[in-house]
């Protein structure tokens, strides 16, 4: 950590008017001085900073702070390293750990931005005549490639090792960063992405972190899609595939929106609907809601509306309930993606669409109520539980009393008794049992049943539901793993109980 001594010399070194002048084009106004605001991406002079308190202030996005809070929000650092790039700007060094003024993955970074490069490269020449046909049919040009960053592997085994060993990379380095691969059968590395089209991930300054590859050819076996592995500079769990150049749209809109691929995010981009990003990896993650939490407090989820596209709907629902966000809920027609509504309907369509949106209680209680469940006494107990998930991800105190007062009211029953389950799930959640003995002195050894038991529910799902409606917990299991893939099994470890799944529901309802 910094020490409060030295963040307070170089807050009163720095001139907050030099360094936000780096961004933004400032204009003397009485005292103080006033520009469009870079984190909103507004154009009139609603950017205040003013040099005797040492602070700004928008007063359209209503953002303000000191000169770290400055840099923290528009270039997206964390507090330590705000700190460094003031402290390198005034002329003091900060000596945590190791002074990061010279970036340690600077070598990695360059073999990234050669990768981008030589991918956007290969699009043009011959050899990616195929991917810039699919572009096209996609009715994305050259000009949208290189503005997104989209490029071309080719279908070759070493064309990028080569080009970039020629260019003087290390072959450990490529390996180090996922462009190559290995394999018992190869006696020297190889490209990774072969024959793929390429979506370069960027970080918040725009630089190559990784890369997403949609293969091409239709009867390959390869997976679809491939991403590029972790690595000191990329972490698939904290990046969202667009935040570079959503951000300053989700803070003027006061919304951000979700989609399931880079195609989709291109697509909303260019329909106008900036601020639309997609995560990276199988399913949506708390740090990557928390960082979406920075710039817009609504999210817009567009989702496939088959049984697969419902559930992650909903799962990514609650973790964005949990980071304090309001997610909405667009229901796209039967077999289409926003990127192939948009070819067929235009722009306009997908604006429609979210302006119909549904906030995704509602959605849930929507499809309760078409399914059936409403009807009868037993599927009102089995909504009851399917909505527990949801009402006890939400954060916010507000949006909480008005989820539970709509859950009261579609279900039928007391309030006391709903906001009692509530608190009952946060309480069995924060008192989970740990086992706490020094890892030498616990044995492992696991029940032969429960083991058995547990090899039941994975390979039925229809038998977790029962086992919970009978009372059945986690706790009751003695191995902590158990544990942690029975909840898993019933909706997560943040103390989702979901008895309905949400995947066997009707797409149509």
């Amino acid at each position: 950590m910094v020490s409060d001594h030295l963040v307070e010399e170089i807050r009163a070194r720095a001139e907050i008017v030099e360094i936000v002048s780096e961004f933004v084009s400032l204009k003397r106004s009485g005292k103080g001085y006033r520009g469009p605001c870079p984190l909103h991406g507004g154009d009139g002079p609603n950017f205040s900073v003013d040099p005797d308190r040492e602070l700004f202030k928008c007063f359209v996005c209503d953002e303000g702070g000191d000169v770290f809070g400055f840099l923290m929000k528009h270039l997206g650092l964390e507090f330590p390293e705000a700190v460094r790039q003031v402290g390198v700007r005034v002329g003091i060094e900060v000596p945590e750990h190791d002074d990061r003024r010279e970036d340690p993955y600077a070598p990695l970074r360059g073999a990234l931005a050669f990768a981008a490069e030589w991918y956007a490269a290969s699009l043009t020449e011959p050899r990616g005549e195929k991917a810039l046909e699919y572009l096209k049919h996609r009715g994305m040009s050259l000009e949208d490639a290189a503005q997104y960053g989209v490029g071309f592997a080719p279908d070759e085994w070493r064309g990028l090792r080569d080009a970039a060993i020629a260019q003087g990379f290390d072959e450990k380095l490529l390996l180090e960063i996922g462009l190559l691969g290995t394999s018992d059968h190869a006696a020297e590395p190889y490209d990774r992405f072969r024959g793929r089209l390429m979506f370069t991930i960027q970080d918040l300054r725009e630089r190559p972190i990784a890369f997403g590859g949609r293969i091409l050819d239709p009867n390959s076996d390869a997976p679809k899609y491939l991403n590029s592995p972790e690595s000191p500079v990329f972490h698939k769990g904290d990046v969202l595939y667009g935040l570079n150049w959503a951000r300053h749209s989700m803070r003027r809109e006061g919304h951000a929106a979700i989609v399931e691929g880079f195609t989709d995010v291109i697509a909303l981009h260019r329909a106008g609907h900036e601020f639309t990003v997609v995560g990276l990896g199988t399913a949506f993650t708390r740090q990557q809601a928390q960082r979406l939490s920075r710039y817009a407090k609504k999210c817009y989820l567009i989702y496939d509306s088959d049984s697969a596209g419902l559930r992650a709907t909903f799962k990514t629902a609650d973790i964005l309930l949990r980071a304090g966000m309001h997610p909405m809920v667009v229901t796209l027609p039967q077999g289409e993606d926003p990127d192939s509504l948009i070819r067929r309907a235009g722009p306009s369509a997908i604006t429609e669409l979210m302006d119909d949106a549904v906030d995704v209680l509602e959605r849930k209680l929507q499809i309760l109520g078409k399914e059936g469940y409403l009807e009868r006494i037993e599927g009102r107990r089995r909504a009851f539980d399917g909505l527990l998930s949801t009402l006890r991800a939400v954060s916010d105190p507000a949006l909480r009393d008005l989820y539970v007062t709509r859950a009261v009211d579609g279900l039928g029953v007391r309030r006391d008794t709903l906001v009692h389950e509530i608190a009952r799930g946060k309480r069995r959640e924060r008192t989970r049992p740990q086992d706490t003995r020094p890892k030498a002195g616990r044995r492992n050894v696991i029940s032969p049943i429960e083991r058995e038991l547990m090899l039941l529910l994975v390979r039925d799902g229809s038998l977790v539901r029962r086992a919970r409606l009978l009372g059945f917990e986690a706790h009751h299991l003695e191995d902590q793993m158990h544990r942690e893939i029975f909840e898993a099994l019933v909706g997560g470890v943040d103390g989702g109980a979901e008895y309905i799944d949400w995947s066997e529901i009707s797409p149509s309802a």
